[in-house]
């Protein structure tokens, strides 16, 4: 066995660190020696999440606040560095971190997107330009090869995983037209973060669904095109719609694409076997359909499709876990694959049920 590595995560506070600090938690290979959070620095994790008080070894690990001054010294004790930081207030960290000869999963979009006038457009200005090239993005069942011995891995997020999953083997078998795509999903109010605001306060979010973002203005929406282009060999573009639904976790994405001639629904299913021969993608028997609660709290998604013989429209349908295979566990595996073990070592395959 393998000795363990020494594991910090920069933005422990927030929902998508205490999931991975549930993770680590229970992972043979990791071990995790040291947590930040900059409004919360000076507390312990037991204090943050009272759920962690009572764990040996790590409720009472202190939260610190990382500048990137500290990487040198953080190199000198630790291994592994996830970043659980905000949109545009990662990059810099990371540039630190990996610069410091630490391997970097960062959980944020600022390394997702390859192209840097995409990603000025849709998020602004870059502070780490240099290192797109070298981030991988860390969806193991697309880019394995890609992720062995990585060193910098961007790993997806939520809706795209959700999204990309069922689409990739359709467009890799060419079954679908590759205009006219329609990603249709809906996510629990965990995905906005743990930060209160009032479209998720409970009164308000309980009793309703809503979209949000919709008309191709979400910030998803170029990392979709992103790794469907790539798989598709030509660009591709989606209409991509979002809603909030009244649950904490899970995404369910519907995704809706043009029967090619002579694309039949075992096509469709083969396609995916094919595709995801390795990872943590559950391709459902023939006429089940997936529910979130069937991932709450995996590392796994499950999918299926089903064809509509009237309109010849091929339907896809995915349902993750939006802190687990959306992030956190997604993180987590893409470390996996890069170290060289298995996708799932120290991964929950066995969702919270009921």
């Amino acid at each position: 066995m393998v000795e363990s590595l020494k594991v910090g995560i920069v933005g422990a506070a927030g929902y998508t660190g205490l999931e991975l600090i549930r993770l680590i938690y229970g992972h043979p290979r990791l071990k995790l020696h040291w947590v930040a959070a900059q409004s919360n620095a000076g507390k312990t994790l037991g204090q943050v999440a009272p759920a962690l008080q009572g764990v040996a070894g790590i409720g009472e690990l202190r939260l610190e606040n990382f500048t990137p001054a500290m990487s040198k010294d953080l190199a000198a004790k630790l291994d592994v560095v996830f970043c659980a930081l905000p949109h545009g207030a990662s990059s810099e960290a990371v540039a630190a971190l990996h610069g410091a000869g630490l391997i970097v999963v960062d959980l944020s979009a600022d390394f997702r997107l390859h192209d840097l006038s995409t990603y000025k457009q849709w998020y602004g200005e870059h502070h780490a330009e240099g290192l797109l090239a070298k981030a991988v993005y860390g969806q193991p069942e697309l880019h394995r090869a890609q992720l062995k011995g990585a060193k910098l891995i961007a790993a997806p997020g939520c809706y795209p995983t959700s999204a990309i999953l069922p689409l990739a083997p359709l467009l890799a078998q060419r079954l679908i037209e590759p205009g006219g795509i329609v990603v249709d999903s809906k996510s629990g109010v965990s995905g906005s973060g743990r930060t209160p605001k009032a479209s998720t306060h409970l009164p308000e979010a309980s009793e309703g669904i809503r979209p949000y973002s919709v008309a191709g203005v979400h910030r998803h929406t170029p990392e979709i095109e992103q790794e469907l282009s790539a798989v598709a060999g030509e660009p591709i573009r989606v209409t991509f719609t979002p809603q909030l639904a009244p649950f904490t976790r899970g995404i369910l994405t519907c995704t809706y694409g043009k029967a090619r001639a002579g694309t039949t629904l075992e096509a469709c299913r083969n396609a995916a076997l094919s595709l995801y021969k390795s990872g943590l993608v559950t391709v459902l028997e023939p006429g089940l359909l997936p529910d979130t609660l069937w991932v709450r709290g995996s590392a796994r998604a499950q999918l299926t499709y089903a064809l509509d013989e009237r309109t010849q429209m091929v339907l896809g349908f995915c349902a993750i876990d939006n802190l687990a295979k959306g992030a956190s566990a997604q993180a987590i595996q893409a470390l996996n694959v890069a170290l060289g073990w298995e996708d799932g070592l120290g991964l929950p395959q066995i969702a919270q049920f009921p």
